[in-house]
């Protein structure tokens, strides 16, 4: 019996696995933010994180922003990941930051938006009606390679992390 060639066989009917993140909140949106709060989740336009804390992870967030450090940006860039728009960001930190944490403060990375733009089950990075970032199993273990520590990753669908 022969046996068929490779992409002949390669109907994988599988279902795609991905993932919610739910990064740590390091902060939140500040004043220089613009954003469209008419509609769920909030359209931005223009992002400011005002950061209050840090415990290094390379993603934080502020709903329904995320934002990666540069690092993290150009793998993502560098990979060809799909559906991630990354763009500028306007990063402050916060005086109660700086003098309770002065020595955090002063290592602050420099930062770039994560804008998932992707389609649902399609690209690698989308987000859904909440507002919750869902990547795809080839950008999770991409973005693994780069501290998580403090993210919620949950399965997509699970009603845990849903």
């Amino acid at each position: 019996m022969e046996t068929p060639a490779p992409d002949e066989t390669n109907n994988d009917s599988r279902p795609r696995t991905e993932y919610t993140l739910r990064a740590e909140v390091a902060g939140g949106l500040g004043a220089q933010t613009v954003s469209d709060s008419s509609v769920t989740p909030p359209v931005v336009s223009r992002l400011h994180y005002d950061f209050v804390s840090w415990l290094g992870d390379d993603m934080v967030a502020a709903f329904p922003c995320s934002i990666v450090t540069t690092g993290l940006a150009k793998a993502i860039v560098d990979e060809g990941l799909t559906g991630a728009q990354i763009d500028d960001v306007t990063v402050t930190k916060n005086p109660h930051f700086e003098r309770f944490f002065p020595d955090t403060a002063a290592i602050l990375p420099e930062w770039r938006w994560l804008r998932p733009t992707g389609q649902p089950h399609e690209s690698d990075f989308w987000q859904d009606a909440q507002g919750i970032l869902i990547v795809s199993e080839k950008a999770l273990n991409l973005m693994r390679k780069f501290s998580l520590e403090n993210c919620r990753i949950g399965t997509y669908g699970d009603s845990e992390f849903a």
